[in-house]
């Protein structure tokens, strides 16, 4: 394989950090991320298939990737996942495989995964009271979801993430409950912004809950938290520690205060479309590609000129910001 790295955008910015979205489909409907109903997904011919997959990472890798999150919609719902965990997991040059999941099946999955080399897990948690859980994933499962975290433990996962969306008049009162059960299991917590992702296009900046809402909150009952100097420049995330109990709380703040000068990430969808934004409104055909007999290079030229058109940022907080056409279910978070 001849391809070099590395992937460096016009602004500087470095790509070493890959979302690989296995589906499209969840056993959920999150309201800031799918319709309630009748959702169109992709056909499975149209979904890439392991091979496919593994072959695309492994070219990503000799450009300088060397950080995967496996996301969905849910991955769990793939059919043999801890297969493709395996393939990954092989691949020289990957110094970081990670996931991404709601939970819900995590109970069955953690240990064949973990056995399989995944290394983290992030987890969405949005409440720990069902009616709010239901009220935001318009399905039941909370018990589920807990049970999946309790799994992922005794399966040996010594670093799990809990992922909270952050949304005005639904999460505030959830902040207190949800980081009391993040310390006591020793967990990091992270609260993400609304972004405008949502199927339903509901999305309006009156609904988000800026991070430093949330942190004020958390100071009145915590006492004060204590800034992180964070180890990668290009992780979305600021960190703090409780200066008392030593927990980790960290705020995800894509819309208040975005971090696109450092961002490090592409992507590339469950149907094979690469992405250097979450927002953008293009996308490069690599399964075109994959499948029509192209060789390695051609598919690392595709990637290099997706890293190339990158924008300096998303622009959620510009007049001129347009909204994607598909929603975060089929992009891979």
């Amino acid at each position: 394989m001849q391809c070099e790295g590395p992937l460096v955008d016009r602004f500087g910015r470095v790509h070493d950090n890959l979302r690989l979205s296995v589906t499209d489909r969840c056993n959920l409907r999150c309201f800031y991320c799918m319709p309630e109903e009748a959702v169109q997904f992709r056909q499975r011919s149209e979904i890439l298939q392991f091979e496919e997959i593994e072959r695309f990472v492994r070219i990503s890798v000799a450009l300088g990737v060397r950080r995967l999150r496996i996301t969905g919609g849910e991955p769990l719902v793939r059919a043999g996942l801890p297969a493709l965990v395996r393939q990954l997991a092989a691949i020289p040059g990957v110094a970081d495989l990670a996931m991404t999941t709601n939970g819900l099946l995590l109970a069955e999955h953690a240990a064949p995964l973990r056995a399989a080399g995944l290394q983290r897990l992030n987890i969405s948690l949005d409440s720990l009271r069902e009616t709010t859980f239901r009220r935001i994933a318009r399905r039941d499962g909370l018990a589920r979801v807990l049970a999946g975290i309790d799994a992922a433990v005794q399966a040996g996962f010594d670093k799990i993430r809990l992922n909270t969306v952050a949304i005005r008049g639904i999460t505030e009162s959830e902040v207190i409950a949800l980081a009391e059960y993040a310390l006591a299991h020793a967990m990091e917590l992270r609260f993400i912004e609304f972004m405008p992702l949502d199927a339903d296009s509901n999305w309006h900046s009156q609904y988000v809950l800026p991070g430093a809402v949330i942190r004020a909150q958390l100071e009145q009952r915590f006492g004060p938290l204590v800034p992180v100097t964070r180890e990668d420049r290009s992780q979305p995330a600021v960190d703090y520690a409780l200066a008392d109990s030593g927990g980790r709380i960290g705020f995800i703040n894509p819309v208040t205060e975005p971090f696109c000068g450092d961002c490090s990430r592409l992507r590339i969808t469950a149907e094979g479309q690469v992405r250097n934004c979450l927002f953008s409104t293009v996308e490069w055909d690599a399964r075109a590609l994959l499948r029509q007999g192209a060789s390695d290079e051609q598919v690392a030229d595709l990637v290099r000129h997706c890293i190339g058109a990158k924008k300096a940022g998303h622009g959620i907080d510009s007049p001129e910001f347009i909204r994607p056409r598909r929603a975060m279910y089929q992009l891979g978070g």
